[in-house]
């Protein structure tokens, strides 16, 4: 049976630990076990900010905090590496909202053990929510590299949209969704 962990980094406001929500809501959708949780401090508004989603075939029996994620993904480009690095294991997937091209990235990071993602959140989200909230961007990505990757457990397009509109409601569960859309057909992995 299959685990997946998957740590957030962002800042306060930009919505990761409801993108952590969202992921862990789709799982249960498709009838899997998912748990979904922020680590909070004395965190406000623009602090660096961690949450964490574990995706499960089976029962999950653990509520330990994830040290050695399967996944990363990174929310504000701004965030050192020495923030949403450590502990990401060999072979992981990292993945960045970034203006980034791919290459500069993986030179930035200088892992060669990781598999990398970039998309342009951040644009994503200004022309469809007209604010820089880049969480369901981020989420839609995800999904997608969850799939080319063949990360497993792992969520449909599908299904996160649905659970955006269950997080959002109808009128910004719509936009929220079209974000993840976007997100999804314009990651580049590799």
């Amino acid at each position: 049976m299959g685990r997946l962990e998957i740590r957030w980094h962002g800042r306060g406001g930009q919505g990761a630990v409801t993108a952590a929500i969202i992921v862990a809501e789709a799982a249960i959708f498709e009838g899997k076990y998912a748990q979904a949780y922020p680590e909070f401090g004395a965190e406000r508004r623009g602090a660096p900010v961690r949450a964490y989603t574990r995706l499960s075939d089976s029962y999950i029996y653990t509520r330990s905090p994830i040290t050695r994620p399967d996944v990363v993904v990174v929310l504000d480009p701004a965030l050192g590496k020495e923030l949403y690095l450590p502990g990401l294991k060999e072979g992981g997937a990292l993945i960045i909202n970034t203006k980034r091209s791919l290459e500069e990235v993986k030179k930035m990071i200088g892992r060669s053990d990781l598999r990398y993602a970039v998309v342009n959140a951040t644009d994503i989200a200004l022309e469809t929510l007209k604010r820089p909230i880049v969480n369901t961007a981020m989420v839609g990505a995800l999904v997608k590299v969850m799939k080319e990757l063949g990360l497993a457990p792992s969520v449909e397009l599908d299904s996160a949209i649905h659970a955006i509109k269950a997080v959002f409601g109808d009128k910004l569960g719509e936009i929220n969704a079209e974000a993840a859309k976007k997100a999804f057909e314009s990651v580049i992995v590799g």
